[in-house]
C-alpha cells in the first residue's frame, strides 16, 4: 500500500500544480510519472493492469458514440490514408537529415528502421484526443466526428502492422467473431432487463473487458479494438448515452494510471531527451497535412484546422510498434524511451495549444483559400433558421414537448437543433423542423446565418455541462433574445441563472407543482367541480415568463 500511496499522492500534486498553473491535468500526470521514474519509485505491479482497463473503457465508450457508416466516408479513410504517407514521408526526411549531420541515436540507423520510427510517429493518440473532445463537448461535432473516424482507421492500421510484425496472424476462430452480430442482439435484451442503477455500469464493464478485449485478445486480434467494436455493435440502445457517462468517472480514473505509467518506460539521458524534443517539430507538419487533406474534401477552413490541431500529437501505439520493432531486432532498444518521451511531451504541448484551438484555428484558416458555400460539405454548409421566432436546443423529451407547446399553443414558427440522426429522422416524419447539428459546438453557431428574427432559445439538452456551453456560445455568437433553459439541481439552476438565462425550468420542482395541479383536478372533478374554476394562478417561475415580450400570433382559420 505504500507504494499505492507514493503513487497516488504523486498524481494528485502533478495534476494540481498543473491546474495551479492554468494546465490540463494530464500534463501533470505526465509530469508524475516521469518524476516516479527519474526517482526510481517501487514498481507497482497491476498500473499497467488498471491503465489498461481505462483505455479500454474508454475505446467502449467511443464505440457507444460510433456511427460505424462514417468510416466508409471519403474524408475519413482517404484523410487516414494520405496522412499516414505523407507523415511517414516526412518523419523519413527529418530523421534522414539528423542522421546526416550524425545527431545522436539516428546517425546509426537505416532507412527501414527510420520508416518504421515515422510510421509509429504517424498515429494520434485515441486516448489524448478523445479526451480533448469530451472537456469542449465537441464528441458529436462534424471536426471531432472526423477526428474520432480518422483514430479508429489509424488504430485498425496499427493492429494490422503488430499483427504482421508479430509474425502471429490471427486464429482461424477469428472468423467467428462475426457472430457478434446477431449476439448483439441478445445483449440488447439483457440490457433492456438491466435497469439503470450500478447494475447496468458492471453490466457495461463485463461487455468492454470480457466480450471486447478479452474475447479478440483469445483468437489474436488486440483487445482494444475489441472494446470499440463490441461499442458501436450497442450504440443504438437507447440507454447508449446513460451507460457512457455511468462509466466516465470511473474511466476517467483508470485513465490517471495510463498517463503515469507513460513516463515509467525508463530514465533518459540528455541526448534522448533532445532528440525526443526535436521530434515535435513533426507536430506542425501534421496539423497542416491533416488540415490541407480535409480541406480539399471540401470541408471548411476552420473545421480542418480544428482536426488537424486536435490531431496533432503522438500515440501510445507509437511506443508500442517501437517496442515490437526492437524486439524483433528491426531498431535500436532506445527508441521506445525516444519515442516515450515524444509522446509524452507531444501531450503536454498539445494539451497548451489545444486550450485555445478554436481560435487558433480561426487565425491558421486564413493560410489556406476560402471556397465557395456551394462547393462546400453537405455537413459543413451554412445553416439557415432566420424565419424562426423560436430555437429549441435538444429534442429529447423535454425538448420535443417544448417545441410543440410554443409552435401548437403560442403559434410560434420553430426549429429544432438535434444531433442524432436517428432521432432527427423520426422528428422529420412527425412533421417537426429540425436541423442536425450539436448545439454546443461552436463551428455550428458560426455557420448559422439569418437568425435574426428567432427571439427566443430554449436549452433543452439532458446535460447540464452541454446547456451552459450552448448558453456561452449563444452569447459569443451576439444572439440578443431571451433564453429559457431546463436544469435537474437547484445549483444547476442558480449557475445557468448567473451566466445569464432569462428563465430556468427546474425539472423535478416543476414536476411536483405539475403533479399537484393533476391531482387537485381529479379531486375538483369527483367533487363535482370544473378544473377551470379550481386552476391555481401561474407560477412566476414556470420558466414561460420569457415569452411575454413576443407577439401572439393569431391562431390558423
Amino acid at each position: 500500500m505504500a507504494a499505492a500511496a507514493l503513487y497516488l499522492g504523486a498524481a494528485l500534486v502533478g495534476g494540481l500544480l498543473a491546474v495551479l498553473l492554468r494546465l490540463p491535468p494530464l500534463v501533470g500526470f505526465l509530469a508524475a510519472g516521469f518524476a516516479l521514474g527519474a526517482g526510481g519509485a517501487p514498481e507497482l505491479p497491476y498500473l499497467d493492469a488498471i491503465a489498461n482497463l481505462g483505455v479500454v473503457l474508454l475505446l467502449f465508450a467511443i464505440g457507444l458514440k460510433l456511427d460505424v457508416r462514417t468510416l466508409l466516408r471519403r474524408e475519413i479513410w482517404l484523410t487516414t490514408a494520405v496522412h499516414l504517407a505523407l507523415s511517414v514521408a516526412i518523419a523519413v526526411g527529418f530523421l534522414g537529415l539528423l542522421a546526416v549531420i550524425g545527431f545522436g541515436y539516428v546517425a546509426g540507423e537505416s532507412w527501414g528502421a527510420l520508416a518504421l520510427v515515422g510510421f509509429a510517429l504517424s498515429f494520434s493518440s485515441t486516448v489524448f484526443v478523445v479526451k480533448v473532445l469530451d472537456d469542449r463537448s465537441d464528441t458529436t461535432s462534424l471536426y471531432g466526428r472526423i477526428a474520432v473516424g480518422v483514430l479508429v482507421m489509424q488504430d485498425v492500421a496499427a493492429v494490422v502492422f503488430l499483427s504482421f510484425a508479430s509474425g502471429e496472424p490471427p486464429s482461424p476462430w477469428a472468423l467467428l467473431l462475426v457472430l457478434l452480430l446477431p449476439g448483439s442482439w441478445v445483449l440488447h435484451r439483457v440490457w433492456d432487463r438491466v435497469g439503470h442503477g450500478e447494475l447496468q455500469a458492471l453490466f457495461g464493464v463485463f461487455v468492454a473487458v470480457v466480450l471486447g478485449f478479452g474475447l479478440f485478445e483469445l483468437v489474436g486480434i488486440d483487445g482494444d479494438v475489441g472494446a470499440l467494436v463490441v461499442g458501436a455493435l450497442l450504440a443504438s440502445h437507447p440507454q447508449a448515452g446513460e451507460l457512457s457517462r455511468s462509466l466516465m468517472t470511473f474511466k476517467d480514473l483508470m485513465l490517471v494510471a495510463f498517463f503515469v505509467q507513460i513516463g515509467l518506460h525508463g530514465t533518459p539521458d540528455a541526448v534522448e531527451v533532445a532528440l525526443a524534443a526535436l521530434l515535435l517539430l513533426l507536430l506542425p507538419f501534421q496539423v497542416a497535412a491533416y488540415s490541407v487533406v480535409l480541406w480539399m474534401m471540401r470541408l471548411r477552413r476552420r473545421t480542418s484546422f480544428l482536426a488537424g490541431l486536435v490531431l496533432a500529437n503522438f500515440s501510445e501505439f507509437g511506443i508500442i510498434v517501437v517496442a515490437v520493432g526492437a524486439s524483433a531486432a528491426l531498431l535500436d532498444e532506445q527508441w521506445v524511451v525516444i519515442t516515450s518521451l515524444a509522446v509524452a511531451f507531444s501531450f503536454g504541448l498539445s494539451a497548451i495549444v489545444n486550450r485555445r484551438g478554436v481560435e487558433l484555428a480561426s487565425r491558421l484558416s486564413r493560410l489556406l483559400p476560402a471556397r465557395d458555400k456551394d462547393r462546400l460539405h453537405p455537413d459543413d454548409r451554412l445553416v439557415d433558421i432566420g424565419d424562426a421566432d423560436a430555437v429549441v436546443l435538444g429534442l429529447g423529451r423535454v425538448g420535443a414537448a417544448t417545441y410543440a407547446r410554443l409552435r401548437d399553443e403560442y403559434g410560434l414558427s420553430v426549429v429544432g437543433v438535434e444531433h442524432d440522426r436517428t432521432r432527427v429522422a423520426t422528428l422529420e416524419e412527425e412533421g417537426y423542423e429540425v436541423v442536425r447539428a450539436d448545439a454546443t459546438d461552436l463551428e455550428f453557431w458560426n455557420r448559422v446565418q439569418r437568425a435574426g428574427r428567432v427571439k427566443v432559445a430554449v436549452l433543452a439538452m439532458p446535460f447540464h455541462k452541454a446547456n451552459l456551453i450552448a448558453l456561452a456560445r449563444l452569447q459569443a455568437a451576439g444572439f440578443t433574445g431571451k433564453v429559457a433553459a431546463v436544469a435537474r439541481y437547484d445549483d444547476d439552476v442558480a449557475e445557468l441563472q448567473r451566466k445569464g438565462a432569462d428563465a430556468v425550468f427546474h425539472l423535478y420542482g416543476s414536476a411536483g407543482f405539475a403533479l399537484a395541479d393533476h391531482a387537485a383536478e381529479v379531486l375538483m372533478r369527483g367533487r363535482g367541480g370544473t378544473p377551470e374554476q379550481h386552476h391555481p394562478p401561474a407560477r412566476p417561475d414556470d420558466g414561460l415568463d420569457v415569452l411575454e415580450p413576443l407577439d401572439r400570433r393569431a391562431e390558423p382559420a
